[in-house]
């Protein structure tokens, strides 16, 4: 069995030290969370670093389980053919892009809501309170009181996870080696990367325009795209630049 590369054994130790801290240290999750989340802008908490620091929280098990084997399984390749200092680059402009993008898509829809609030007659001081505190006198029409709840998870919903980083890495790889074969559990032969990755995203956009996911509510689907967008141009930019990945990409 291969040894796992370098900073992919640093970027794994780092999220098993965060998790393992929020989860057996009293305290500390709502600690960590409040300062390394990704917060919607208009929150308290938010932080310019969080771009970063998000990507080292994760929200349960499940969640740094499936985010850290694929890690490990794609990353490991990866920086081996690259070198650790590449794979950090690409890994951290995947991640940041990801979130960037989330944070635009979040910020497009909060508006949207937002200008259908003051529509209904709310005015922009009551629905900032309301945001701010989570209390307040809720209007008595149900549709816009959806609305407001909508906009209100917007607010106080952070962003955690390496998936959009992980996503980045998964195009990566299947620019490389498209022709290797992957599977997922419910996926009962192993397909094609090139097959494969190209559906997942196809998924996950469907996901995310329609809100329909079978992952489950409050995954941040355009993160996923988000970080699989970035991965994709920096092959692009890398493929055209830099010749030894030209000859790895024909491999």
């Amino acid at each position: 069995m291969n040894r796992m590369s370098r900073a992919v054994l640093a970027l794994l130790s780092v999220n098993i030290v965060v998790f393992a801290a929020g989860l057996l240290v009293p305290g500390w999750h709502e600690r960590i969370i409040a300062a390394g989340a990704c917060w919607f802008p208009d929150n308290a908490n938010f932080g310019a670093w969080q771009a970063v620091t998000y990507m080292f929280l994760h929200a349960d098990l499940g969640h740094i389980f499936f985010n850290m084997f694929a890690l490990v399984s794609f990353g490991t390749i990866l920086e081996r053919e690259w070198g650790a200092t590449r794979f950090l680059i690409f890994y951290f402009l995947c991640g940041v892009g990801a979130a960037l993008i989330q944070l635009g898509v979040n910020w497009h829809e909060a508006g949207l809501l937002h200008a259908r609030l003051v529509a209904a007659g709310l005015t922009p001081a009551a629905i900032s309170d309301l945001m701010a505190t989570g209390r307040g006198s809720l209007p008595a029409d149900s549709a816009v009181k959806a609305v407001l709840v909508d906009l209100y998870r917007i607010h106080i919903a952070p962003m955690v996870g390496a998936s959009g980083a992980i996503y980045g890495l998964l195009v990566a790889f299947g620019c490389l080696h498209p022709n290797a074969k992957l599977s997922l559990m419910f996926v009962p032969m192993p397909v094609a990367a090139k097959f494969f990755i190209p559906g997942m995203l196809l998924l996950d956009l469907f996901s995310g325009v329609t809100g329909f996911s079978i992952f489950g509510a409050g995954v941040a689907h355009f993160a996923h795209l988000g970080g699989a967008a970035i991965g994709f141009l920096l092959m692009l930019i890398w493929r055209q630049h830099d010749p030894a990945v030209r000859q790895a990409q024909a491999i």
